[in-house]
């Protein structure tokens, strides 16, 4: 019975980081659906971008209210998380507080203490956002896709911050308490600048009440992060994990370039060249015209837009400041990204239950992102400037858009009409190149 807690801790522990990993494995297999995409360019750029971006937050501060808030969230989650190392540690062997046994006593009194005002600025941020999010009722957060499910999500990590939160300090209150006792077991150590405001709601108490206080919050808190780790699957704060990977493979050329298929260019540059026989065959190694122009479904994107749409935290900061969106169109940047996560789900799903894909008759086009959003969109940049950590919805469009255009010839008369009009012309107008000039007659 000595060592029932240490067997039942080192149980729940493996669970937790196994299911995790079951999970992550999923992730991984899922995104490897999508398109190969050499990414080795630019080594020292794409670092720069990681430690700049998703390290330093530097594109949260844009807006600086919410990014101060997210600073003190991200800063002080990670870091408090710490101490889970000291709290696995006494779990497996049933040893407490050993890092003060380890460690110099003036260090780890500042660490604690420093985890306790990080753990109350976590506190106040996750408070405010919550305020953000359903009082104040920002507009981002209340468009049509934030129904539902994703918008409880948000409210469920919130939630579950505050608790966290709330238990680490009262754990710490009730340790003080008990050493302050001299209870066995509780050494003294730590130094606790927050949670010695807590003490006085619990003065009096027995020994075994503190006991059972302490303890309780000890085996909540941990399970909690246990919980909170394996929760981030399904839900839009996988950018926990993701964000740094995702920036390390965003895009570094100039964002108004967008990709040519290189079998296109090839066929352009052989038209082009009249020395060479239409007629002949390919020359050995040379690449062969793709099986389908354009993406309709998720298997068609990059898995870089796969790794994207698992690392969108729909935080609407692209929605807000796309033109189209603001305009009344039907376009949501943030959808876009939803929508491709959702199918890649979905495809996901029919992959665990079947063994392999089974077609299940639907596609990313039509059935989640519909012709009118897709062209609703200006190609501004705006979504891709704003995001926080480095998603690309836009690419996603012009690669369904290719589709459209290439595959289905099913562009609006409008771009058909200018594309016909270049072809003949060289212009996008109706004149002939002898006339070509006779646009600016037309105001």
């Amino acid at each position: 019975m000595q060592y029932l807690p240490n067997i039942l801790f080192s149980i729940a522990l493996a669970a937790g980081i196994g299911y995790f990993t079951l999970n992550i494995r999923k992730i991984i297999r899922n995104i490897k659906l999508g398109q190969e995409v050499n990414a080795s360019d630019n080594k020292g750029q794409r670092w720069s971008n990681m430690v700049r971006i998703a390290l330093g937050q530097s594109k949260m501060v844009v807006r600086p209210i919410p990014g101060l808030l997210h600073i003190f969230v991200y800063v002080g989650f990670v870091i408090i998380n710490i101490e889970v190392l000291e709290i696995i540690i006494d779990g497996i062997f049933g040893t407490h507080r050993v890092l003060s046994t380890i460690l110099p006593e003036g260090l780890y009194n500042f660490l604690i203490g420093s985890f306790e005002i990080l753990a109350l600025l976590v506190l106040v941020g996750v408070i405010l956002f919550w305020t953000r999010r359903n009082i104040q009722k920002l507009k981002r957060f209340w468009n049509p896709e934030m129904k539902g499910w994703p918008k409880n999500d948000g409210n469920f990590i919130l939630y579950f911050e505050m608790v966290l939160m709330v238990l680490f300090l009262t754990m710490n209150a009730a340790d003080q308490s008990l050493q302050s006792l001299g209870a066995a077991h509780y050494v003294e150590a730590g130094s606790f600048p927050i949670s010695k405001f807590i003490v006085p709601l619990i003065d009096g108490f027995s020994e075994g009440t503190l006991f059972a206080i302490e303890r309780g919050a000890w085996w909540l808190h941990i399970l909690g992060i246990l919980i909170f780790l394996n929760y981030l699957y399904f839900s839009k704060h996988l950018h926990i994990l993701l964000a740094f990977p995702n920036v390390y493979f965003g895009k570094v050329t100039p964002k108004g370039k967008f990709k040519n298929l290189e079998s296109v260019t090839n066929e352009v540059k052989m038209m082009m060249d009249p020395n060479v026989d239409p007629f002949a065959a390919p020359a050995e190694g040379t690449q062969e015209a793709p099986s389908k122009f354009g993406a309709s479904d998720v298997m068609d994107l990059s898995r870089i837009q796969l790794l994207n749409a698992y690392t969108c935290t729909e935080c609407g900061r692209c929605t807000s400041e796309c033109p189209a969106n603001i305009t009344g169109k039907k376009l949501s940047p943030r959808k876009i990204m939803m929508d491709t996560r959702d199918r890649l789900e979905e495809i996901g799903k029919n992959i665990d239950k079947n063994g392999e894909f089974k077609p299940d008759g639907k596609q990313l086009l039509d059935d989640y992102i519909t012709r009118e959003e897709l062209w609703a969109c200006t190609t501004c940049n705006a979504c891709v400037e704003a995001c926080p950590v480095s998603i690309d919805p836009l690419s996603i469009i012009m690669d369904m858009r290719q589709y459209l255009v290439m595959e289905q010839s099913a562009a609006p008369t409008e771009l058909n009409v200018a594309m016909t009009n270049i072809e003949n012309n060289g212009a996008p107008w109706p004149y002939n190149q002898m006339d070509r000039l006779n646009w600016k007659n037309e105001n």
